[in-house]
């Protein structure tokens, strides 16, 4: 007769053979290796926590990387193409002789590259927001560090991928685009609050809305740009001024600017959430991105003195309490009713009202009910008829 396959796994082979053989020192070695066995699960968990969290930084970090390029290069682009145009029809009064942006009133000029610029970052910030947050601004990443919603590890690693990718997308423009680059800005400003306040409020701030969020921060980037372009260059970024300088190996004696206005303007969108959260304003407007089913379960105090009382009803939670409800009230019920069904004064209960039998014909004939008076009525018999 043919051996029969272990197909158990080797431990397990070994295990059996253990046990056939009586083999005592079976269980002296397994306790023998489980304080090993509990050290060496303990360092892997930590060795695999510790790779899982520079994983995710690393990823972040390179998306921060390819959205900031993204961003930068069709943004540059267009405003190489825009100022090209505006240089080519008279560069005097464009403002182009030392490479600048353009500054004469040519509100063409002006509203393409404030398109440019809008929609470049309403892209790439819905494609690159649920990876790292599409924040692609060092002022930007400082604000969310300020407000607690990102790390300080994250913030250095994303800060270095903006800087490296605003000067990959200067230089690719440069070696694309013909003529010189001509993307770099004149002035800096505190325009920046306005972008970095809609990305506080949109994006940090978690409602029904959320993954709008970058439809606001893009229009939030063009309308500043509509304001500053004509008068500073519209930079609200700093890698946004730097990659430029470091292409064309022109740093002017005002590039500090480019730092200051945008770092003094998130300082100004940070304290102005603050005291927004600090007044706690979900209790002053709420329930206004509730739907119609929340909006029916939505029932507040008259005047709310904290968040928690204004909190979004949560539908498939408070439908399922009432549906237990229900079947609680129901059960009561039918428990109530055969509770009744032993007071009856007939022997037979409720449920034998419709009891069928065959008479002599063998016609099949129903018992619909029985009388107060009919008590001694038919029995049934041990094999189930009724006697008449």
């Amino acid at each position: 007769m043919a051996k029969a396959h272990n197909i158990l796994p080797f431990s397990n082979k070994e295990t059996s053979s253990g046990q056939a053989n009586g083999n005592t020192n079976g269980k002296e070695k397994q306790n023998g290796n489980n304080s090993t066995n509990n050290a060496l699960s303990r360092a892997t968990r930590f060795k695999f926590a510790v790779t899982a969290r520079w994983k995710n930084e690393l990823v972040a970090a390179a998306a921060e990387f390819a959205g900031t390029y993204m961003f930068l290069f069709f943004a540059f682009g267009g405003t190489q193409v825009a100022n090209s145009a505006a240089r080519n029809d008279d560069p005097s009064t464009a403002g182009q002789e030392n490479n600048s942006i353009t500054q004469a009133p040519n509100t063409s000029v002006l509203l393409y590259i404030s398109l440019i610029f809008g929609f470049s970052l309403m892209v790439n910030v819905w494609v690159f927001f649920r990876v790292s947050g599409g924040l692609f601004n060092p002022a930007v990443t400082l604000g969310l560090y300020l407000i607690g919603s990102i790390n300080h590890t994250r913030a250095i690693m994303c800060f270095i991928s903006q800087m490296l990718a605003g000067m990959a997308a200067a230089g690719a423009v440069k070696a694309i685009f013909p003529g010189e680059l001509n993307v770099s800005t004149t002035l800096g400003s505190k325009m920046t609050a306005t972008p970095v306040f809609t990305i506080f409020m949109l994006a940090a701030e978690k409602h029904k809305s959320t993954y709008l969020a970058p439809i606001g921060i893009g229009l939030a980037l063009f309308i500043a740009e509509l304001v500053g372009v004509f008068y500073t260059g519209g930079s609200l970024n700093p890698t946004r001024s730097f990659g430029p300088c470091v292409i064309n190996g022109d740093f002017p004696s005002y590039h500090y600017i480019y730092w200051c206005g945008p770092l003094m303007g998130t300082l100004l969108a940070w304290a102005m959430y603050r005291v927004v959260k600090s007044v706690e304003y979900q209790t002053v407007n709420p329930g206004q991105d509730f739907d119609d089913h929340e909006a029916a379960l939505f029932e507040p105090p008259e005047d709310p003195s904290h968040p928690d009382q204004v909190e979004r009803p949560n539908v498939a939670a408070i439908t399922a309490e009432r549906a237990v409800r229900m079947a609680s009230e129901s059960s009561q019920e039918r428990s109530r009713s055969r509770h009744d069904t032993r007071n009856f004064p007939d022997r037979f209960s409720r449920r034998h009202w419709k009891h069928s039998h065959r008479d002599q014909n063998g016609h099949k004939d129903y018992l619909e009910s029985y009388n107060e008076e009919d008590v001694n009525g038919p029995r049934r018999s041990s094999t189930g008829d009724i006697n008449e």
